[in-house]
Formats: structure tokens, C-alpha cells, sequence
């Protein structure tokens, strides 16, 4: 097992510190604040709403940790959740899942779930287990599926077998219409339970120029927050959205390809990362009724260099990210962590990127990011999802196959 290991180097932190013209607190290291860690040229001269919206002061973990693969050996994981006794459930994007235990043992493929589009973007996504899976021994998970008209995101439940050979009697609880067949491209795809035992549930706008605008269409699931009861109907105290014939599992409107959702441990809110187009990734804190804008708002411009719609980042009615990127790190799965194994990490966003090739560590104080770190970096992996674990250590999947383990040292 390789295990690297991320030392306090003292000297190296005051030469950064002083490469900075502030000296204040950033709430990750109670040091001098650092410079940002993005010193490439932004893709856009668009100005941020507010301070601190970018390129916040960087941050560095002064408790020593380490970072050890625990397996190599899976294939495009895309999901992953831990189970109640400690072990790692997993979704490989070609429609299987396995279990991986902390020595690194790879289960046999689970088989019994439906077929999956795994063209593109598209496979099987994000996964996550019942708050009450001791006794019942439910997972649910997201996946693209092929449906008259073309393939659709799908929420799918079953019970994994006693055996841990194959889910039991699956069944698709909802899907996103409508149904698109206009390529393979931004199905959003988490899934995870609030603090009322319904399901929060990401949907992409599926990136075509004809389906864009349904991103901010309430008749439509695309480009959407949805919350759901675990049968896959709207859920009790979702938001009303004025316009008619609003979908009543809207939770909330105007996403792009929202591929990490995760809780706040104090206050329980729900938090969102988003794909930008070229720039204008974001975190977003979503709260229920909110329009976050997409396409009609964004720090981000088409891919060709042209501008996206007006043009402009702010309009009344439509909420601001707490955090964006430009140029972009593609941000994927989150979490927040909430161990007791490296205090400073308490509350702070992890988030997995794969283009930036590392995992990000937002550091954050009422709702806004005050420090950035990047870990991992040199590890050269796309970053697609990561999650805390029973034993309070950070767990990554990348799309090359690995999964590692963060830990304390």
C-alpha cells in the first residue's frame, strides 16, 4: 500500500506568508493568510459579487496527515458511501458496485440492477444507503437510463442481499423528464437524505443548446434540485414555485450539472458544487424556492470563447454561489467533514475535481469560503467523489480505479 506523507513545513509557510499583503486569520492553519492557490489567468474579466466569491487567501493543514491507496483495482468509480460497519460501497459507471473493506478487499461485481447508459457522462452515479440500512439493507442511487425519446436521469432503490451478491427487487422511483436524445452529456447524478428521511437528488440540463433553458423551466426536472420521499414521490414542505404547473418536487431551479451534494453537519442545510462551462464553477449553498441562475446568470463563458446569453453574473431573483472558479477545476462529489481525528478540518468542504486533479478543502466562516487548500495534487487523478467514513477518515474515488484513504498520521 502506498502511503504518502503531509509534514508541516514551517519555513516554506512563512516564505509563502510573505508573498501575501494581508495578515490575518484564513481559519485553516490560525496563521498568516497565504496567497490564493490559482495563480492562472481567469478566462473572463467578470468581477465577483462580493469578496472573497474567488480566489479566496489559500490555507494549509498544519496537523500532519497521510494519503494511502487502499485499492487500485476498480473500474470508473463514479459513487461512494460507507456502510454502517465500516466497509465502502461503491458505483463503477458501467452499472455495477462493489464493496471495498479497509484492507483493500474488492467484492464481487452486485449484480440485479437495471441496465445503464454508461455512454459519456452517463453510467451508474451517485449511491447512498438508508439511515436505517442495519435493518433494512436499502440503497438507492442514480443512473442514466435509455427510455422512449432518448436516456433520462433515474432514481433507483433496492435491498441489498443478505449475501451481498445482488440488489433485491430494484425498482426506479423517479425520473427526470423530459427525456432527451440529444446526446450523453451533464446528468448531474448524487443522491443523498436529508435530516427527514427524504432524498435530495441532482439533475443535470444535459448540455445541448434546446436544453439549456429548461434548466430554468419549474415545468421541467433538468438543471434541478429535487426532493423526494423514498418512493419516489414530491416531498412533504417542498417549496411552491409560482409559475403554473411547477413540478411539485422541485426543491430548486436554474443548475447546470450539479455532480456533488452533501449536508451541513450543524445546520443541515443542503450545500451543491456545479460544472461551469469555460469558468464559473460553483458552490452553492441551495436553499428550497431559490433560482441559482443558469444559463441566464454565470462567471463562466461557452468553450468557443463566445458569451453565454447577455452576457451578464447578477440579476434580482437569482442567487449568488458562495464560491466560484475560473479557469475550472470540474468539482465532483462533496463532503463535509465532521471527524474528531484533525480538529482544524471541522465543518470544512472537501470537494473532488477532476480536471484541477486534486481535492479541494474549502475552510469557511458564515456561509463563505475564507481559505482554500489543494491535496492530493501530486497524485495526478481525476477526483470523482469522496466521503468521510466510519472511522472519521476522508475515502476518494478517481477515475483511474484508485481509492485512497486520508488519515491523520
Amino acid at each position: 500500500m502506498k502511503i504518502r506523507t503531509y509534514h508541516v513545513l514551517v519555513a516554506a509557510s512563512l516564505v509563502m506568508a510573505s508573498c501575501s499583503d494581508t495578515i490575518e486569520e484564513n481559519g485553516g492553519n490560525n496563521g498568516p493568510s497565504l496567497p490564493p492557490v490559482e495563480s492562472n489567468a481567469a478566462n473572463t474579466n467578470y468581477q465577483p459579487a462580493f469578496a472573497g466569491q474567488t480566489r479566496a487567501n489559500g490555507a494549509k493543514t498544519s496537523t500532519p496527515y497521510v494519503s494511502e491507496v487502499v485499492t487500485s483495482a476498480l473500474a470508473s468509480p463514479w459513487g461512494i458511501t460507507a456502510l454502517p460497519d465500516g466497509r465502502l460501497l461503491i458505483t463503477e459507471k458501467a452499472g455495477t458496485m462493489r464493496i471495498v473493506s479497509s484492507t483493500g478487499t474488492l467484492s464481487n461485481a452486485i449484480t440485479g440492477l437495471p441496465s445503464v447508459n454508461s455512454g459519456g457522462q452517463g453510467g451508474l452515479l451517485g449511491l447512498c444507503v438508508d439511515p436505517q440500512f442495519t435493518s433494512n439493507r436499502m440503497v438507492y442511487w442514480v443512473f442514466s437510463e435509455n427510455v422512449s425519446g432518448g436516456n433520462i436521469t433515474s432514481v433507483a432503490k433496492g435491498r441489498l442481499s443478505n449475501s451481498e451478491t445482488t440488489i433485491e427487487n430494484p425498482t426506479v422511483i423517479y425520473r427526470a423528464n423530459p427525456s432527451a436524445n440529444v446526446g450523453n452529456l451533464h446528468y448531474g447524478g448524487r443522491i443523498v437524505f436529508d435530516n427527514t428521511g427524504n432524498l435530495f437528488v441532482s439533475t443535470g440540463e444535459r448540455s445541448d443548446l434546446s436544453t439549456r433553458p429548461l434548466a430554468q423551466s419549474v415545468t421541467a426536472a433538468l438543471g434541478k434540485i429535487l426532493r423526494i420521499t423514498t418512493s419516489g414521490q414530491p416531498a412533504a414542505g417542498n417549496p411552491s414555485f409560482s409559475q403554473s404547473g411547477a413540478l411539485p418536487e422541485l426543491y430548486s431551479i436554474g443548475h447546470r450539472n450539479p455532480q456533488g451534494i452533501a449536508i451541513h453537519p450543524v445546520t443541515g442545510e443542503l450545500w451543491q458544487s456545479e460544472h461551469g462551462p469555460r469558468g464559473g464553477d460553483e458552490i452553492n449553498r441551495v436553499l428550497g424556492g431559490k433560482n441559482y441562475g443558469w444559463p441566464t446568470i454565470t462567471y463562466g463563458i461557452e468553450y468557443s470563447g463566445a458569451t453565454i446569453g447577455s452576457g451578464i453574473q447578477q440579476q434580482a431573483g437569482m442567487e449568488q454561489p458562495i464560491y466560484y472558479w475560473d479557469p475550472v477545476i470540474s468539482p465532483s462529489g462533496i463532503t463535509f467533514y465532521k471527524g474528531n481525528t484533525i480538529p482544524e478540518w471541522q465543518n470544512n468542504l472537501f470537494v473532488a475535481s477532476l480536471s484541477g486533479m486534486h481535492i479541494a478543502r474549502l475552510v469557511m466562516e458564515n456561509n463563505k469560503v475564507i481559505g482554500e487548500e489543494r491535496l492530493l495534487s501530486n497524485e495526478n487523478q481525476r477526483f470523482r467523489d469522496i466521503t468521510q467514513g466510519t472511522d472519521s477518515n476522508l475515502y476518494a474515488v478517481t477515475d483511474g480505479g484508485k481509492l485512497y484513504r486520508i488519515r491523520k498520521q
